[in-house]
């Protein structure tokens, strides 16, 4: 336990927010500890770090943080990798689950489906990359649904998606949805998820004893709860 109390400045994406959430609270009540966290898409969070908006710790895909500390934005050697995500595949709740058991047949449904949504980050770019693959970019034009300010899984509920894909621990949390499942094997993207410690950061030391504490052993079982795998 550190002897002096401080507040500690959290920029994250959304990826982790369930066990990042279940977490947190016990971090606080350890350490004494204030815990400011603000949900930020990938997209905006990268320029906003980049344009210079401190925050004690941002967690966001290791590439960015890579990215940032080439930078100068997050500290050289501050980099913890936290949380493994692959990308998962929700309908709404009580529809009809298409198959996905293989890159084929995710595509046969895929071709079927009225709308898709997935998001701006890192799964929604693998996505718009694996229709490319796939081949029926051009078939989904029209209506594919790129989701900014909430979750893939919000826009399937209300039914202006058939098919929704993110990361597994962001569909999770989201009621109103089935998971169908995990994206097959031969067409799986899996995402590293990091935190880092800002060059400018007001509290490091305490923002490293939070990154600490997310990554201990003691929080896999919350992580793996959420649909994540402890990187």
């Amino acid at each position: 336990m550190m002897s002096r109390s401080s507040e500690i400045q959290v920029m994250s994406s959304s990826a982790m927010k369930a066990a990042y959430l279940e977490l947190v609270p016990g971090f606080e009540r350890v350490t004494g500890h204030r815990v400011v966290t603000h949900w930020i898409p990938g997209v905006d969070l990268m320029r906003r770090v980049k344009d210079g908006e401190v925050s004690d710790i941002v967690i966001m895909q290791r590439s960015s943080i890579e990215e940032l500390i080439a930078l100068g934005r997050i500290a050289p050697g501050s980099r913890v990798d936290l949380a493994r995500s692959g990308v998962g595949v929700a309908v709404k709740a009580g529809a009809e689950k298409p198959d996905i058991s293989s890159g084929v047949a995710l595509k046969r449904a895929l071709l079927a489906a009225k709308a898709v949504g997935f998001s701006t980050g890192p799964s929604g770019v693998y996505i718009l990359q694996l229709f490319e693959r796939l081949g029926i970019a051009d078939h989904l034009k029209g209506k594919v649904k790129q989701i900014k300010g909430e979750p893939v899984a919000a826009v399937v509920a209300r039914g202006e998606a058939d098919i929704g894909f993110q990361q597994i621990s962001e569909l999770l949390p989201v009621p109103g949805i089935d998971l169908v499942g995990p994206l097959p094997p031969d067409i799986q993207q899996i995402t590293i998820f990091s935190a880092g410690v800002n060059v400018a950061a007001h509290e490091p030391e305490a923002a490293q004893a939070l990154i600490r504490f997310i990554k201990a052993p003691d929080a896999a079982p919350v992580l793996k709860k959420s649909g994540l795998e402890p990187a």
